[in-house]
C-alpha cells in the first residue's frame, strides 16, 4: 500500500510517499480503507518534534516512533480483530488511528464509530480530532449552559468552527474572533457576532463573556481575563506559539497556576478522541446542528504541500487529503 512516511524530524520536506506492508490486525482492533483523511496542527508537531516535550512525552526523542504521519480518517472496514463486536466488514466508520495518511490503517475499535449518514467520507475524515476537542473544550471544561454568552478566539480554523457550531447547539449566544477575510465565514456558520481582530481589540468592546475559549494561542493570561465576567471561565485550547522546548504549554500553565487565586476559572485540558464522542458529534450532524467546513483538499501525494498550507495560518476550516 502507499503510505506518507517519516524517518527524521524536520520540514515537510522530510515526508515520502512509499510503498508499505498493510498493518496488522490486532485483537482489539479494526482494518479500515482509508478513503479520506484529514489533517491538523498535531501532524505540525509530530512532523518537526516542537516543541521539545512532544518527544519527551513519547513521539521519540531523536526521530518519530510511529513512521507513517496522520491520525484523522473515514473509511470502510475491511477486517476486525477476534475481540471486536461492534463492527463488521463493510462498515463506514471515521475516528482516529495510526497512520491515516495510507490507503490502509489500523485503528482501536473504541477510537472509531459509524461514519455520520449526512455526510461524504471527506467531510467525516475532518471530524475527529477537531470535533472532539472542541466538544471536550464547550462541554467538559468550560460548561457552557444556555443563554451564556461565549467568546471564541480562532473561530474560523479547525477547532474553532466546530466550538461555533457546537456552542450553539448548547444554547448560547456566541461571538467568533477572526480575521477580516473569515468574518463571513463565521456568521454562516452560526455565530450571533463576530468581532474582527485586525479592527476591534475583544478585551476593549465593553462586553464580557461567560466563557472564553482561545484557540489561537498568542495572547496573554492577563488579557483574555479583561474579555471575562467575575466568575466567567476561560479555556485554553492548544498550546501553539511560545519556544521550542515547551511551546505555548506554558502559558496554560501559568492560568492553572493562577486559576485558584482568583474567582474566574481558568485552564487547559489534554483533548482526547474517543468513540463516545465521536458519537455525539455524529447526533449532532445527523441533526444538521453541526457541518464540517473544508477548506482546500490536497491527494495524498500531496501531504507535505497539505501541512504547509496548515502551518501557515491560513486555513479556512479544515484541510482534507484525499485517497
Amino acid at each position: 500500500m502507499k503510505a506518507i512516511l517519516q524517518d527524521k524530524y524536520g520540514s515537510p520536506d522530510v515526508l515520502g510517499l512509499e510503498d508499505i506492508d498493510k498493518p496488522e490486525v490486532g485483537d482489539g482492533d479494526v482494518l479500515v480503507v482509508v478513503l479520506a483523511a484529514s489533517a491538523h496542527i498535531g501532524d505540525w508537531h509530530f512532523m518537526t518534534g516542537l516543541p521539545y516535550l512532544f518527544r519527551i512525552a513519547g513521539s521519540g526523542l531523536r526521530a518519530p516512533r510511529a513512521r507513517v504521519r496522520g491520525t484523522d480518517m473515514a473509511g470502510r472496514v475491511e477486517a476486525t480483530g477476534k475481540d471486536v463486536t461492534r463492527f463488521q466488514a463493510g462498515d463506514e466508520v471515521f475516528g482516529v488511528c495510526d497512520g491515516a495518511f495510507a490507503e490502509y490503517a489500523t485503528a482501536r475499535s473504541d477510537r472509531v464509530a459509524p461514519k455520520p449518514a449526512n455526510l461524504t467520507v471527506e467531510q467525516a475524515a475532518t471530524v475527529p480530532t477537531s470535533g472532539c476537542t472542541a466538544l471536550q473544550a464547550v462541554r467538559n471544561k468550560g460548561k457552557v449552559a444556555p443563554g451564556q454568552k461565549v467568546l471564541i478566539i480562532g473561530a474560523a480554523g479547525g477547532v474553532g468552527s466546530f466550538a461555533v457550531q457546537i456552542a450553539k447547539a448548547f444554547g448560547a449566544h456566541v461571538t467568533g474572533v477572526c480575521s477580516t477575510t473569515k468574518v463571513d465565514l463565521v456568521r454562516s456558520i452560526g455565530a450571533d457576532d463576530v468581532i474582527d481582530y485586525t479592527r476591534d481589540d475583544f478585551a476593549e468592546t465593553g462586553e464580557r463573556y461567560d466563557v472564553v475559549l482561545d484557540i489561537a494561542g498568542n495572547r496573554s493570561v492577563s488579557h483574555l481575563r479583561r474579555a471575562l465576567v467575575p466568575r466567567g471561565t476561560l479555556v485554553i485550547v492548544g498550546g501553539e506559539g511560545g519556544g521550542r522546548w515547551f511551546g505555548g504549554i506554558d502559558r496554560q500553565l501559568r492560568a492553572s497556576m493562577l486559576s485558584p487565586f482568583v474567582s474566574q476559572k481558568l485552564g487547559t485540558f489534554v483533548a482526547k478522541a474517543n468513540g463516545e464522542d465521536l458519537l455525539v458529534l455524529k447526533e449532532l450532524i445527523e441533526a444538521g446542528k453541526v457541518t464540517p467546513v473544508i477548506d482546500k483538499a490536497y491527494p495524498l501525494s500531496e501531504v507535505p504541500e497539505a501541512i504547509r498550507h496548515l502551518q501557515e495560518g491560513h486555513a479556512r476550516g479544515k484541510v482534507v487529503i484525499t485517497m
